[in-house]
């Protein structure tokens, strides 16, 4: 009766301020302290290059103005305290020609105070490689292209600027470059650096690409990725576009890229309408994919770039990747909930693969798991669409919650649980499954602990497989 569920309510009001009091460890880049701080940091970057507002509010500025090379890293040095081990491993990287860079706008969201990462540790991490990271890159330079392809592109491309690992999507890779260098990228085997030459397909090699898909009706789908395809002039973008829309297979073009996160004034009227006008209700939908780590990276600028897209009818995803950095108790939360308010949708936790050199990045399994049934779950439905997946090298994505896809075959000495993942078309088709040797739970909770947090809390990450 009416007692019990105000007894009931009396409860969830309870549990909500648990969650609340966790959700507020971790600042949103919409937080007034955060914008006017940041306004600050604008200011001072401003003053540096002798620019102005009307510069700031110009991607082209940023594009000219990336922080990359020794220049980059003299100019990170004057703005920024930096630590001796961060100042040490990116010295290293530049020194070394390890891919490394900054755009001025995400400079802006560092913490210009102070080196101790306590406000700025996600955004730090994206793009201060540690010194493993530099170690690893450097120890391979010479066999980089094959080393650290984790995913096996080379076996699971068709044609040139094409991978292909599912029956009826293939990637377009457009760029081979972005305006800012992730150290955990994908794709570090092949992209050296921001905005290197030659690092844009020509118009021809495009075109031949594009013939492949226009060869394949099976190609329902289509991702213009790299790199960062909005590197790409509006006018490539729109003979990229106008080209697949002539397809009459292809129903969903999506455009990748992190500029809503690294450069939102990229995202144009002008863009954001080229792009709205291949929308064709009931025939084709264009999207775009992104990629916002917390909350702290969802700003004023980020808002106004996706409401940009979103007034065009163009929907907004985002892929997170949960790395050490973004996996601390209800953290992601926060991030969904920022994300939602800026108009984006929650796509995939995105579990950042086991290559070796980002064993700095990467968390247990388990802690997917966890943070998906303990966490993610009590947020609304529309907060919390997103899967949980795993990419397993030239098979492409497995869904973490299914348990019919991986299983646990063994623990290791060191307590690294041994994972057997089956391939998703196991059902029609013959394919070899492939073996994981996950990060043991008790580094893991070690490390949260050098950070502050109570390993307690996560006591129940030993009963997820």
């Amino acid at each position: 009766g009416r007692a019990a569920g105000v007894a009931r309510s009396d409860y969830l009001d309870g549990l909500a301020g648990i969650v609340h009091r966790y959700i507020s460890r971790y600042p949103s880049g919409l937080d007034p302290e955060v914008i006017e701080r940041r306004a600050e940091n604008r200011e001072r970057i401003l003053d540096y290059f002798g620019a102005t507002e009307d510069d700031w509010r110009d991607y082209r500025w940023h594009l000219k103005h990336i922080l990359k090379g020794p220049r980059g890293l003299k100019v990170l040095k004057e703005l920024v305290p930096l630590s001796p081990e961060e100042e040490a491993a990116v010295e290293r990287a530049v020194r070394e020609g390890i891919p490394w860079g900054i755009t001025p706008y995400y400079l802006s969201l560092f913490d210009f105070e102070s080196a101790e990462r306590k406000r700025d540790h996600q955004v730090r991490s994206q793009v201060m490689p540690p010194p493993h990271y530099v170690e690893l890159m450097s120890q391979h330079r010479g066999d980089r292209e094959y080393y650290f392809d984790f995913m096996g592109e080379h076996d699971t491309s068709p044609a040139d600027s094409i991978t292909r690992r599912y029956p009826y999507i293939a990637i377009l890779k457009v760029a081979d470059t972005c305006p800012q260098i992730c150290v955990y990228c994908q794709r570090n085997w092949e992209i050296e650096g921001p905005l290197q030459p030659g690092s844009i397909p020509t118009l021809r090699e495009l075109d031949r690409a594009l013939d492949w898909f226009e060869e394949h009706p099976s190609m329902m789908d289509v991702l213009l990725t790299g790199g960062d395809a909005f590197l790409l002039s509006d006018k490539t973008i729109a003979h990229i576009l106008e080209r697949l829309a002539r397809m009459p297979h292809v129903k969903n073009i999506r455009l990748a890229t992190r500029t809503p996160v690294t450069l939102p004034m990229r995202i144009t009227d002008e863009l954001a309408d080229l792009i709205g006008s291949y929308i064709e209700p009931g025939r084709r939908n264009v999207c775009v994919v992104t990629h916002v780590e917390s909350a702290y990276e969802v700003t004023p600028e980020l808002v106004e770039a996706v409401w940009k897209l979103r007034k065009r009818g163009i929907y907004v995803y985002n892929q997170l990747v949960y790395t050490v950095e973004t996996s601390r108790r209800f953290q992601n939360v926060a991030t969904r909930i920022a994300l939602k308010l800026a108009g984006i949708d929650p796509y995939y936790t995105f579990y950042p693969k086991g290559k070796e050199e980002h064993r700095d990045y990467r968390v247990p399994i388990a802690r997917v798991l966890q943070e998906r049934k303990e966490e993610a779950r009590l947020l609304p439905g529309i907060f919390r669409t997103d899967e949980p997946v795993f990419n397993v090298p030239r098979l492409g994505k497995n869904h973490l919650r299914a348990w019919q896809d991986h299983e646990l075959i063994a623990i290791r000495p060191d307590g690294s649980r041994v994972y057997l993942f089956h391939p998703w078309e196991k059902g029609i088709a013959r394919v070899d499954p492939w073996v994981y040797v996950d990060v043991p739970i008790r580094d893991y909770l070690e490390e949260l602990a050098k950070r502050g947090e109570d390993p307690a809390e996560y006591r129940s990450i030993w009963y997820y497989y």
